[in-house]
């Protein structure tokens, strides 16, 4: 297993060899140069999947009426004097759609395809356009091709271990759930609230709601918790106990109507006040009809 030597690239390529062998060392220019677009090949290793046509058009615009405000980043082939695309095939394809033939680029040297997987992952997980299913999939493959464990991812992508942690939960989740994602149906919030449902049906049903009634993620976190009473009851200790027959009031309120319920007492218990919570129209109907039978 190859050692964890720093963060960013440093983890995954020994730093010897880029001192000893300029010829076998990522090498890095600051400097940005113009280079023919034709001469530029898709990025093998690209963790972005999905690209939004009417965004990509907006920058296109832009480019063209202001240039490139960031440089993409490349790798040169040296047997075929061509250029591996690292980091910016948004802006790459901007730049095409504007007609542009020539690219503002920072040029980095990789000799290996795993020198190129490296900086391809390290630099794109280092963005913040990605999405959180493309981040986890790109965290996933760095550790799975350079044998690394989630500590040392941390030092690689320069990210705390909880948030690593947190991302790489969000492949538990469904296929389709996941696709919500990376097609910007629902938010990371809104999957790591249906990462609390551990039954999968309810998961479903949940998710089916997001979608359906535009829940807000405080609005499904709530609905998660109903599904979850052992975490509710360790949220609630910060608040006095309640009676157990209150409790169990509250619980059987939620799951007839299907939302969260709060009830509230006075220190005698002979006066109070129940708090029913809706997060759409159709939510709201919904709870009406019920409380009408």
């Amino acid at each position: 297993m190859r050692q964890a030597l720093g963060k960013g690239l440093a983890a995954l390529i020994p730093t010897e060899e880029v001192q000893q062998d300029s010829k076998k060392s990522v090498e890095i220019s600051a400097q940005s140069t113009l280079l023919p677009i034709e001469k530029i090949r898709a990025n093998r290793f690209q963790p972005r999947k999905n690209f939004d046509p009417e965004r990509l058009s907006e920058l296109a615009a832009s480019i063209k009426e202001h240039g490139l405000a960031q440089p993409i980043i490349v790798s040169k082939d040296e047997q075929n004097e061509h250029y591996e695309l690292i980091a910016g095939e948004r802006r790459l394809r901007a730049c095409q759609l504007a007609g542009l033939k020539e690219v503002e680029a920072i040029v980095r040297v990789a000799q290996t395809d795993k020198q190129r997987l490296a900086i391809a992952l390290v630099e794109n997980l280092q963005r913040e356009d990605l999405n959180a299913i493309e981040q986890a999939l790109g965290y996933l493959r760095l550790m799975k091709e350079f044998q690394i464990s989630q500590t040392d991812l941390t030092q690689v992508v320069g990210k705390s271990k909880s948030a690593v942690s947190n991302t790489l939960r969000l492949l538990d989740l469904p296929d389709n759930i996941q696709k919500a994602v990376q097609f910007d149906q629902i938010s990371e919030g809104h999957a790591r609230a249906l990462l609390m449902v551990e039954n999968p049906l309810k998961k479903q049903e949940l998710f089916n709601r997001i979608l359906q009634e535009t829940l807000s993620v405080r609005a499904t976190e709530d609905l998660a918790r109903i599904t979850v009473p052992q975490k509710t009851e360790r949220i609630a200790r910060s608040t006095p106990d309640k009676p157990a027959d209150i409790k169990a009031m509250e619980t059987a309120l939620q799951h007839l109507l299907g939302t969260k319920v709060e009830i509230k007492t006075k220190k005698d218990q002979t006066k109070g006040s129940i708090s029913i919570h809706f997060y759409s129209l159709t939510d709201f109907e919904k709870i009406v009809k019920i409380l009408k039978k």
